[in-house]
């Protein structure tokens, strides 16, 4: 276990010692606050260009709070999670942490080193981590393209009494599409801003190969393909119904996903959000197998497989709805079954212009953003602190500070990212950090005070303002609710 790293808190002269990633007591939003750091004095990774970002925003921040909270966030990835190392094959190897579950989600793991590819270029050290971090992903997808989340070496762990095909090597095997796009998008973006092609080597091809064939498998065109899981618990959306294989489907060219982003079960298996997600993952891996890889054949199969999920998702994924008009339903199963909500994890619905995986002016999304934040949506959730998503992996009342963010994201309008940020700041419990999730009437009571993903992407979302120049908008805003 990780040793705790100790840091001190200065409010009003009273000084408190607290293992980092721990509640804070909370802090008052006047300018009486003294907002010293709460980094660990010894940081698992340094990145120079991240250093100079962090100066750089929070010189041009006002508000104390705000500017406290980014210099937080935006770099705890790389303080508490990030591994490095050269790895026994000589190529850079980087495991990462999720945060306070030390095990590697190719999901999580690609989400948290996001916020840093776009610096990747002007810091050596920070791109050969971020290669690192695409070459490893290969490696886990080679060792198991089914499998969610990964252990630094055969170590076992919590779920091998699972009955699905375990190894020591995995820490959980919950089969979530998203789990092979993610990877794929930090590889694209990476290739874009550093134009480095080393990572696109025999491990990407034959992985590339295996993405493919998988999400093939989970078209259940020939029974019910080559996955399934069951999980002796108390907690339904923790295994899979039908002995693993979950709810029918109709083969009509989606791909099945047993489980959601948020590691729940889904229920019809036709995950909406992440079959967007494979259309344009599939897509950018076609382009780099043309223009780097030189292989026409596998391109072509990426680009027929996501213009085949797409037109199935135009025909089944789209429901008229008697008060939004046409919206995108959350999932379905091909048989003409469609559940309307959305979860607070990403890919989500509300995500899905973030992701680009659909235009922000797209009319279908814009009626589906506006019936996600709503009562309409079983998992939103309003109170006296906040409103947001939420979903049934925390349960009723609890909000994600992850819908906030993509609201945020996804806004056209100042005003609507004003009161984003504004809740974000009134929600952190003095804490200085993100949260997985929080009570909707008070958000000192919150889960996972350690949870990397959140902060890396609180840090994105401000850098994103500040880059589009919406500084003043930022300084304007307040966290006094």
């Amino acid at each position: 276990m990780k040793p705790l790293l100790y840091l001190t808190l200065s409010i009003c002269g009273m000084v408190a010692t607290l293992p980092a990633g721990a509640t804070s007591m909370p802090l008052p939003s006047d300018a009486t606050a003294v907002y010293e750091s709460r980094r660990p004095a010894e940081k698992l990774f340094h990145s120079t260009a991240v250093e100079q970002e962090i100066a750089r925003v929070t010189s041009m921040l006002t508000n104390p709070k705000l500017a406290w909270m980014f210099s937080n966030c935006f770099p705890n990835t790389l303080d508490t999670t990030v591994h490095y190392r050269i790895g026994e094959d000589g190529e850079d190897d980087t495991f990462v942490y999720t945060g306070d579950i030390h095990a590697m989600w190719l999901r999580d793991s690609g989400a948290q080193v996001w916020p840093y590819v776009h610096l990747a270029a002007r810091d050596e050290n920070l791109r050969k981590m971020i290669a690192g971090v695409i070459r490893r992903q290969m490696k886990c997808i080679l060792l198991d393209p089914y499998a969610n989340a990964f252990n630094d070496g055969p170590t076992g762990g919590w779920w091998m009494s699972d009955l699905t095909d375990m190894k020591p090597e995995l820490h959980e095997r919950k089969w979530e599409i998203d789990s092979l796009c993610y990877p794929i998008r930090l590889a694209y973006e990476y290739w874009l801003v550093t134009g480095d092609t080393s990572v696109f080597d025999e491990n990407w091809h034959r992985a590339m190969e295996l993405v493919v064939a998988t999400l093939r498998d989970q078209q259940r065109k020939e029974g019910n393909g080559s996955y399934k899981f069951e999980r002796k618990t108390e907690r339904g959306t923790d295994t899979m119904i039908n002995h693993g294989y979950g709810h029918p489907v109709k083969p009509v060219g989606l791909v099945a996903s047993a489980f959601r982003p948020s590691d729940d079960s889904t229920t019809f298996l036709f995950l909406v959000p992440s079959n967007f997600f494979a259309v344009t993952s599939l897509r950018k891996a076609a382009e780099i197998l043309t223009k780097v890889n030189g292989d026409k054949a596998l391109a072509a199969e990426c680009n027929s497989l996501a213009d085949e999920i797409h037109a199935a998702l135009m025909e089944y994924a789209v429901y008229d709805h008697p008060k939004y008009g046409k919206v995108y339903a959350f999932e379905v199963d091909g048989f003409g079954n469609h559940l309307l909500m959305d979860d607070a994890n990403v890919p989500s619905l509300l995500a899905m212009g973030y992701l680009g995986d659909v235009a922000i002016d797209d009319p279908v999304y814009q009626n589906t953003r506006r019936m996600v934040w709503s009562e309409d949506n079983p998992y939103f959730f309003r109170g006296t602190a906040a409103e947001g998503i939420g979903g049934p992996h925390i349960g009723f009342n609890m909000i994600w500070p992850m819908s906030i963010m993509m609201k945020a994201f996804t806004a056209t309008d100042d005003e609507e990212i004003a009161r984003c940020i504004s809740t974000l700041l009134a929600t952190d419990a003095g804490t200085g950090f993100m949260h997985e999730s929080f009570h909707k009437d008070n958000p000192d009571d919150y889960t996972r005070a350690w949870f990397a993903w959140q902060n890396s992407l609180f840090g994105e979302l401000i850098l994103k303002l500040v880059n589009e120049g919406k500084t003043d908008l930022l300084n304007r805003i307040t966290d006094n609710r």
